[in-house]
């Protein structure tokens, strides 16, 4: 048996038979891909004289009956697909829960680089957007939550919350902001462990309902990439934190206790190898392993709603979009590709550089909310020497106690090249802001001589994101990019394509894309487990212009 590129396939056996009506099947390689690519229609694949063909219309019969005789006309059915619109991936209740039409969320990324516009666009489509909060201040955040609740209205939205191991008393009042506002969905990310902000949080918006319904108005989607950490934002909150919190009069001890049922997330992104804060875990083998952690602990409380569980870090193409749904993943969150759009808070130039990025054009480099820690993010290296850079610093903070303690060789390099200032001059500037920011870092700056050089490094690295948003052209080589290797992949499958330059990048139509080839892939895996293998020039998965993919999905 031959299928239409000639080649030779072991014939399935027939699930049923097709009666036709009118017109005739076609072996014709463009009728399988515009069958394949029409998401809301049925694909029936007969077996002809000469090999597999399409079915256009007629009836088809399901299972083989036995001793009848079938009509003249009659096609044995080899392959059949149901209608598989992109509304249908993931888990429905995810997109019922946060009433949206796709299973598909924008993370955030700080400084505002996932800015209001992407936020606001992504919601006008039916996803998920999540402000980049981090590192702005409580003032900025006010603003953008204003713009975001004006604009969205009902819709769903979410803010970034995350965590401050070095800025607690930040991280806190951003809480008390979102609590203040009324915002009924944060991603918590980059979490160690639960702190006091996240659990206040979520515990502050718990309520008795009608008939002794518990319902959380106030809901949480946790980004994680280690067991430990999964296992906190998957179980109750701590008793201890709860106790604290009561007392300090943050919560009710009715709101703890009714805490006690639910898990402290609603739903747990599974942050694989990404840009910003990642472990770089590969996502087959994380995200099965989380889904089995959930489980398991789902079996242990029995929530009234199991948490669901998304997949984040190397989501960029269908291929990988299509990857995560068939591994279960719930949900699928986008990041480095919406910095590179035009609605992100980055700047041109970094645009310019991240469509030019392959996926060996990144590497770690400290990160600047927790330096101290030794804890680094994945940054792009092309184009920049700030990875080198940022290094440098942290080898300094590790070997010396304070910056006196330097060789003056090394501190003169390094007042040239990162600060571009004295030592004190930075210092000075640092001191101002933490002074408006968190006075206690003051304090223990001009206390602690290792604190306050890593206060003046933490400077550079912070200032090095804010540089390549701005497209600051005398800092460029010092630009801090977030970027993880899902760029080079996306580049890649761009490549010729409306989506390849920079300028016709946009949030909406990177993700209808994505999720547009990715039912196109599970469709064409499925006719392959049925034993129609056709060849890979069959469906070409070349990104579609923003009118194409809307007549393809209307």
């Amino acid at each position: 048996m031959t299928h239409p590129a000639g080649t030779v396939a072991s014939p399935p056996d027939p699930l049923g038979q097709w009666v036709p009506a009118e017109g005739t099947p076609s072996e014709d390689p463009e009728a399988f891909r515009a069958a394949v690519g029409n998401l809301r229609s049925p694909v029936v694949v007969v077996r002809s004289a000469h090999g597999f063909a399409i079915a256009p219309g007629g009836t088809v019969t399901l299972g083989v009956t036995g001793g009848s005789t079938p009509p003249a006309k009659a096609l044995p059915v080899v392959a059949y697909l149901p209608p598989l619109p992109p509304e249908q991936l993931g888990d429905p209740t995810f997109r019922d829960d946060h009433a949206l039409k796709y299973p598909y969320m924008t993370g955030a990324m700080a400084n505002g680089i996932a800015s209001v516009e992407i936020v606001e666009s992504v919601v006008r489509a039916g996803m998920l957007g999540s402000f980049g909060a981090a590192g702005l201040s409580v003032d900025r955040i006010g603003k953008a939550i204003d713009r975001i609740q004006a604009t969205v209205g009902h819709a769903s939205y979410c803010v970034n919350l995350i965590h401050s191991p070095n800025e607690p008393t930040h991280e806190m009042a951003t809480a008390e902001l979102l609590l203040t506002r009324a915002v009924p969905l944060i991603e918590a990310s980059a979490y160690l462990d639960l702190t006091p902000a996240i659990v206040r949080y979520r515990v502050a918006g718990f309520k008795g309902g009608v008939a002794g319904i518990v319902v959380p108005m106030n809901r949480v989607i946790a980004k994680v990439s280690r067991v430990e950490v999964a296992t906190k934002f998957l179980s109750p909150p701590p008793e201890r934190i709860l106790r604290d919190l009561v007392a300090a009069g943050h919560v009710t001890a009715q709101q703890a206790q009714l805490a006690s049922r639910f898990p402290v997330a609603d739903d747990l992104t599974v942050e694989a190898d990404s840009g910003g804060h990642t472990d770089n875990r590969p996502a087959i083998t994380l995200l099965p392993t989380i889904l089995a952690l959930r489980d398991r602990l789902q079996a242990q409380y029995k929530y009234p709603t199991p948490p669901r569980v998304g997949l984040a870090g190397g989501i960029a193409t269908p291929a990988s979009a299509a990857g995560a749904f068939a591994m279960g993943a719930a949900y699928v969150v986008t990041g480095s590709v919406n910095q590179a759009c035009v609605e992100s808070g980055s700047s041109d130039p970094v645009r310019k550089m991240l469509a030019e990025a392959g996926q060996a054009d990144v590497t770690m480099a400290p990160a600047a909310d927790m330096f101290e820690m030794g804890v680094k993010v994945q940054v792009l290296k092309r184009g920049t020497m700030f990875p080198m850079r940022a290094a440098k610093l942290y080898e300094l903070y590790r070997q010396y106690p304070s910056w006196e303690a330097i060789p003056q060789a090394e501190r003169v390099q390094v007042e040239k090249t990162q600060l571009r200032a004295s030592f004190e001059e930075v210092w000075q500037q640092t001191r101002d802001f933490f002074q408006r920011r968190d006075p206690t870092q003051v304090s223990r700056g001009e206390t602690d001589p290792k604190h306050r050089m890593a206060l003046v490094f933490r400077w550079y690295l912070g200032l090095s994101s804010r540089w390549a948003n701005a497209g600051e052209p005398t800092r460029q080589l010092d630009y801090q990019v977030w970027c993880g290797p899902s760029m080079g992949a996306f580049n890649e499958w761009a490549r010729g394509s409306c989506l390849e330059a920079p300028e016709n990048r946009t949030v909406v139509g990177i993700a209808l894309n994505v999720l547009y080839g990715a039912s196109v892939i599970l469709r064409r895996q499925a006719l392959r487990q049925q034993g129609v293998n056709l060849p890979d020039h069959h469906f070409p998965l070349a990104p579609l212009t923003r009118d194409e993919l809307e007549g393809r999905l209307a």
